[in-house]
């Protein structure tokens, strides 16, 4: 089963995330816990956590179809000791958020090298702030989001990917989420059937699919290769419809959140329901085939 959302509002306390995924048809969710663009939050209040808790109840969320996203300020592969000591307590914060809340998974970007130190000494840094976080923290998954590639950020290669799980001591605890319009520009082409089958049989042999943990559903502005980050809403991209229904026809991403990025929320209802036709469609088409 798909199950599709969107990274919906948390305004007014994060209870308010799962009744507002609810209000579009979602079948998951993202939110942030905390405001995005501060260092710091207030602790959650336990009527906060109890109320989120029921409406995820109510709504029918379980933990594993929702998928939390770190504040973009932390960068876990930061060159410099202040950098990296503030960010390291901000991103085991996020995590603990999520483990009062009853959440699984914690979804961040991986961290950027900023041009003063190698891919290799930002991508170990990577893996030994997981590993810290991890630590100071239960039940929670970190879940590394590969990224376009724009400007010094690192991710956008699956060998980042592998080699960051690979520095990570729980790999029990480490997952991954593919960002549609990221993987397109950062030069994986999932725009034609050849492409697709090329670029997920790589991420299979140098990541595996069993380290997936959701999927950002993004169509792009720019072309492959760009390495620019710009979603585009589903299907008037450069990735374009064919690309999504591969998507959602492709068993591999069964029983993940799967989350809408595009720009304009007003239409996430209906691109909820028109992902969710293309699932339908390829169900009925396997439905026939085997009945013949």
């Amino acid at each position: 089963m798909k199950y599709i959302g969107a990274h919906v509002s948390a305004a007014g306390g994060v209870h308010n995330a799962p009744l507002n995924a609810s209000r579009i048809g979602a079948t998951a969710f993202a939110l942030f816990t905390k405001n995005q663009r501060q260092w710091s939050a207030k602790p959650l209040t336990e009527e906060e956590i109890l109320s989120f808790k029921a409406n995820c109840r109510q709504a029918g969320y379980a933990p594993g179809q929702i998928l939390p996203h770190d504040s973009y300020l932390i960068n876990l592969g930061h060159p410099d000791p202040e950098g990296l000591q503030q960010s390291r307590a901000a991103f085991i914060d996020e995590m603990r958020r999520c483990e009062q809340l009853g959440l699984i998974y914690l979804n961040f970007h991986p961290g950027s090298h900023l041009n003063r130190i190698s891919e290799e000494a930002c991508l170990a840094r990577i893996a030994e702030s997981i590993n810290l976080a991890l630590d100071a923290t239960r039940g929670v998954t970190a879940v590394i989001e590969n990224t376009a590639g724009q400007g010094t950020n690192l991710g956008h290669r699956f060998e980042h990917l592998a080699a960051i799980i690979a520095g990570v001591h729980d790999r029990s605890r480490v997952g991954v989420c593919l960002d549609t319009c990221h993987s397109f520009s950062a030069g994986y082409d999932l725009a034609t059937p050849e492409g697709y089958a090329a670029a997920l049989q790589r991420f299979d042999a140098l990541v595996g699919f069993s380290f997936l943990r959701g999927v950002h559903l993004n169509d792009g502005k720019k072309p492959m290769g760009s390495r620019v980050d710009r979603h585009e809403k589903i299907g008037e991209g450069t990735l374009g419809l064919e690309a999504f229904r591969r998507v959602m026809n492709d068993p591999r991403f069964d029983g993940i959140p799967m989350i809408l990025e595009t720009p304009d929320e007003s239409r996430w209802a209906e691109e909820i329901r028109l992902l969710t036709g293309m699932a339908s469609e390829g169900k009925k088409a396997a439905g026939g085939k085997r009945g013949r």
